[in-house]
């Protein structure tokens, strides 16, 4: 009761601000002249910032649900990768259904502000989340299962290493979308080196579960 009560709370929290935030940038276009709404944080150049805090709003949202969703600790990281995939897929089909955007799966995006903006092709991001949605799912199966879920050290570490990469290629050219402009080319050889040695990372740990479950 008092885990559930917390989570609750902090989702509430979280879902707040997002809202807030919504409320900000509709004013801005609604009524960017008005005193009584153009005030110091709202200002367009607190914008950044507001959203900032509005993309870490939403990841506390999905770690709140994960949290919920979860009976342990392995059930609640894995219920939040599940939700954030799906989340972070669906993201882009609403736009493409509400304004059309984007254009196509290699229409440019920033995906993320902190700590400098990561840049990719919209197809990227999707790659990973759909990696992350089957993993999780996977996992939790097996866990079910009555799979007991345990990776040795350098298991962990090939998969941290091929996050770092693919984190990698979305940060290089973080200068540019500073500056506004997008990059001329995304760097996928970078990008598809990450995705490998983490998927490498998870086949070879399903592998050790399946042939040691217990």
């Amino acid at each position: 009761m008092k885990r559930a009560t917390v989570w609750v709370v902090v989702y509430a929290i979280a879902m707040a601000f997002l809202e807030a935030a919504v409320v900000v940038y509709l004013r801005q276009i609604l009524a960017p002249g008005d005193p009584a709404v153009s005030t110091p944080t709202a200002a367009v150049g607190a914008i950044p910032v507001v959203e900032a805090f509005r993309e870490a709003a939403t990841i506390v949202m999905l770690i709140a649900v994960g949290a919920l969703a979860g009976r342990d600790t392995w059930e609640r990281f894995l219920w939040f990768s599940c939700a954030f995939g799906v989340w972070d897929i669906f993201y882009y089909v609403w736009l493409r259904i509400l304004i059309g955007w984007p254009v196509s799966v290699l229409s440019w995006d920033v995906l993320f502000l902190i700590p400098v903006p990561w840049t990719a092709p919209v197809l990227a991001p999707v790659i990973i989340s759909l990696g992350l949605v089957a993993g999780a799912l996977v996992l939790l199966r097996m866990k079910g299962q009555g799979v007991r879920l345990r990776f040795a050290p350098w298991l962990w570490g090939l998969a941290i290493l091929g996050g770092a990469i693919v984190l990698l290629s979305f940060m290089l050219d973080y200068r540019l979308a500073l500056a506004g402009r997008e990059p001329p080319s995304f760097h996928w050889i970078i990008f598809s080196a990450g995705v490998g040695v983490g998927a490498a990372a998870f086949g070879l740990g399903v592998r050790r579960l399946k042939r040691f479950p217990a």
